[in-house]
Order: structure tokens, then C-alpha cells, then sequence
């Protein structure tokens, strides 16, 4: 890792880091602008120059706007989330810049990708500290001596989170702790797949959430954007290992590597650090129970299962949902098999039609306690 400083003032730094890492034989070099303001002492991500989400999603589509005449940029690729937009800066002309890792939204031979707002149009975006830190680029300083800062940061904890960090549980959530509310959750292992993609269309046509238990080794590095996606879309993300072992047959050391690795790349690639995690077959043992909760992962298990794997068939998984569907259901599905994405509408539709609620496992459970296992959500059920 390597730094530099892109701004300096009395008040407000900018740090520059750049990050080069080898995974699967591969170089990959990776850019993030942090912002430190000395007013107050706090350090914030790229996306806090801006004053909230819905301002994140405008700078998103005026970025779309702005890279549409290039063959080359993938605008599937483009979502406001925090780790997309972890590096930005302004110029000397205070015009607003957003720079892109090589390959991140356009292949790799196509080198960094950045886009420059101009500074009127970037102005209705700004938080006050992105006012500020506009002026400090725009000025030119040596021998800066950084203001006395207060002697511990004066951020307020209960702060909205910084724009891009997609909060899994929000004010105005359903809530699922009456039968009243019918939510129940949908859940999907094994990817992402190559037809992921049309589930998340089919769940917002219903605006449906529903938690995604990934894999690690070819699913996510196959499909980063897809699971970037799921993310910006406020569905949940949950571990499921790297390579789907039998944790039951594997060392502490593996347990700890399969989540830890898993944990790290989701985290690299949408700033988001998951809290729940699937074993695979649902195998769990004490020792899995004992690193869940060191990592701080609750374990989800199911009170519904389709047997996607093994029948391929959607009317029959559509049918095992509605025979046993309740309120505070999982339900098992894999979002790996062609035939379980051709069941998926089918199941929304007659979901809605009866009036439930499809929701995140953590909307369904609120919050759970790491190393626990938990296989419903059933209102004025004490059972895990």
C-alpha cells in the first residue's frame, strides 16, 4: 500500500491511498480517497462530500450520463454504493472528479476510468464539509500547519450512515413481530448465477427484498457486479463460505478462513461486513458455532425448503412455497439453478396475492446474536 496527499489545508487533508494485492495470479491495484476534517477530528469516506444518498444516486446517473458515448463502460456496473465510489476528489477548478479502478467498470485494458462534473452541477450535491473540502483543493498552500483539532472526534454516533452505506434495517421497515405484518423471507444460496440478474428484476417488479448467501471462489469473483447490485438495491448479503465445504469436516483454522475470506472480498467489493452466514447443508457443530460468533455472524438456517437443487422443475418449487408458507418463514431457494429463476415470479405473484411481505432475514429476525442458530421468524415464537 502507497499514499499521498491530493488536498491540504489548515483544516482538511485528503489521503490518497492506493492498494495493489495479487488474487488468482493476478495484479490488482486499487485507488480510495479518505478525507480527514481537523475542525472536528473525523475521517470520512469519498461519498460524505455529498450530503446524502439520494444525492449519491443523482451523481450516479449524471456519471452514466457522462460515460454513455463509451462502448467500453459497462453502465450495469455503475451503482451508488460507497466502494464504487470510494475515490473522489475535485480539481483546481473545484469541478467535482470520480475515478473508477481499472476494470471496475470497464475492462481492464481500458486502464482507470474517471469522469469530471463540472462545478456548477456538482454544486446542489455537497454536504457543507464538501463545500469546504471544494475550497480547500482549489487552494494552493505550502508549509501547511494542520488546525489544533478537538481531542476526540465530535461525531455524532447515531449519525446517519455515510452515503452508499446501504443499511440493511431501516425506519419504516415492516414489522415482523406479529402475524398481522406476514413477512417471510426469501433466501438464496450458492451465488451469484448467470441469471441472477433477472431475480433482482423480478423482486423489484414486487419491490421484494430477499438475503443473498453467497460463495466465494467462482460465484462472486464471476459476478462482483451482480452482487454490487443486490447491495444497492437494499437486498441483504450474507456468508456462505468460499468454496462450500461440510464445515463440520474441516479444521477451526478452515471454518475461520472459509468466512473470514469470504467476509473480506464482499466487503472489498461493496463496503458492506455481512453479519449472518449459511453453513452449507446446513451443517454446523460447535466449533462452527464457536468462530460464527468470534466473527460476529449469526447462523441462518430454513423452515422451508424447495429442494430446487434436486427437482428442476418451477411449478413444483413454487408449490412447496405456498404449501408451507407463514408468517416468519426462510425459505431455501439457490439462485445457481434456471429453473428456480423461472419459479421465482410465480412464487412473488402469489405471495403478494396473499398478502405477505417479502423481506430481508434481518427485517424478519431484527437482530441476532452471533453463533446462534435461528431456522424461522414465526411471531410470538421464542424458538430458534
Amino acid at each position: 500500500m502507497d499514499w499521498n496527499l491530493s488536498v491540504a489545508s489548515e483544516e482538511i487533508i485528503a489521503v490518497r491511498l492506493t492498494q495493489t494485492e495479487k488474487e488468482s495470479g493476478k495484479e490488482r491495484t486499487h485507488h480510495a480517497t479518505y478525507w480527514y476534517d481537523a475542525t472536528d477530528a473525523n475521517t470520512a469516506y469519498s461519498t460524505e462530500l455529498l450530503d446524502g444518498q439520494e444525492e449519491l444516486v443523482t451523481l450516479n446517473e449524471l456519471v452514466k450520463e457522462a460515460l454513455a458515448d463509451e462502448e467500453h463502460v459497462r453502465a450495469s456496473a455503475l451503482h451508488p454504493i460507497v466502494r464504487l465510489y470510494d475515490s473522489i476528489g475535485f480539481n483546481p477548478d473545484g469541478d467535482l472528479v470520480v475515478e473508477f479502478d481499472q476494470g471496475q467498470v470497464a475492462p481492464e485494458d481500458e486502464g482507470r476510468i474517471s469522469v469530471v462534473i463540472d462545478k456548477q452541477e456538482a454544486a446542489p450535491l455537497l454536504s457543507e464539509f464538501g463545500e469546504r473540502a471544494q475550497t480547500a483543493a482549489a487552494t494552493v498552500a505550502s508549509d501547511v500547519q494542520l488546525a489544533d483539532a478537538p481531542q476526540e472526534s465530535q461525531k455524532d454516533s447515531a449519525e446517519k450512515p455515510a452515503p452508499g452505506a446501504i443499511p440493511v434495517v431501516q425506519d419504516g421497515d415492516p414489522d415482523c413481530s406479529t402475524a398481522e405484518s406476514k413477512c417471510i423471507a426469501l433466501t438464496f444460496d450458492d451465488g451469484p448465477g448467470k441469471r441472477t440478474s433477472e431475480l433482482l428484476d423480478a423482486l423489484d417488479e414486487y419491490e421484494a427484498k430477499a438475503t443473498f448467501f453467497v460463495t466465494g471462489e467462482e460465484p462472486l469473483r464471476e459476478y462482483p457486479e451482480v452482487v454490487q447490485r443486490e447491495y444497492a438495491e437494499g437486498h441483504e448479503l450474507a456468508n456462505h463460505t468460499m468454496v462450500h465445504p461440510d464445515l463440520t469436516t474441516v479444521s477451526r483454522a478452515e471454518v475461520k478462513n472459509e468466512l473470514t475470506t469470504l467476509n473480506a472480498l464482499v466487503r472489498r467489493d461493496t463496503g458492506y461486513t455481512m453479519n449472518l452466514m449459511r453453513p452449507p447443508y446446513g451443517a454446523s457443530d460447535d466449533t462452527v458455532s464457536e468462530v460464527s460468533e468470534e466473527m460476529g455472524l449469526a447462523q441462518i438456517m430454513w423452515s422451508i425448503d424447495t429442494y430446487d437443487w434436486r427437482d428442476r422443475d418451477p411449478d413444483k418449487v413454487a408449490k412447496r412455497v405456498m404449501k408451507d408458507a407463514e408468517p416468519g418463514s426462510i425459505v431455501l431457494m439457490h439462485d445457481i439453478h434456471g429453473s428456480t429463476i423461472d419459479a421465482v415470479p410465480t412464487i412473488l405473484e402469489k405471495l403478494d396475492e396473499k398478502g405477505y411481505t417479502m423481506v430481508t432475514v434481518s427485517q424478519l429476525l431484527g437482530e441476532t446474536e452471533p453463533g446462534e442458530s435461528y431456522r424461522d421468524g414465526h411471531p410470538d415464537s421464542d424458538e430458534k
